[in-house]
């Protein structure tokens, strides 16, 4: 049976949006102290991982990354207080919303109809093969 998830977004206005995605990076950042490691454990390439950094950054008025200067024992990266703060509100946000639609999200889970188990005649195929003509 399916379950039934509230995901939430913070619109900020046009084109600037806090979600999960931002907030698991951010948590990602301050669990692996580098931007490159946190968008490896999340799947992304650095490039991703600064991009979704610089927008942050430039959509508050505080930054949300403290650059680590390189050296010996290489850079890094180190949330900032506000970082920090933004991830405690968007935590708490998200926990009252699905605390507010539990009930609501279980009836509708409730309700839900699962997808048919595949029989032979309904298993997708594979595409056939095409065969390479030597010339």
């Amino acid at each position: 049976m399916a379950t039934a998830r509230l995901t939430l977004r913070v619109d900020l206005g046009e084109d600037r949006a806090i979600g999960p995605g931002k907030v698991r990076l951010l948590e990602a950042i301050r669990d692996t102290g580098s931007i490159t490691q946190a968008g490896i454990a999340l799947g992304m390439s650095y490039r991703r991982a600064w991009l979704l950094v610089d927008d942050m950054n430039n959509c508050f008025h505080e930054p949300v990354i403290a650059a680590q200067a390189g050296g010996r024992h290489g850079g890094g990266a180190a949330l900032t207080p506000f970082a920090k703060r933004l991830i405690d509100q968007y935590r708490a946000i998200e926990a009252e919303a699905h605390a507010a639609t539990a009930a609501r999200l279980g009836a509708l889970e409730a309700a839900f109809k699962a997808p048919p188990e595949p029989t032979p005649a309904t298993k997708p195929r594979a595409a056939p093969r095409r065969r390479r003509i030597a010339r």
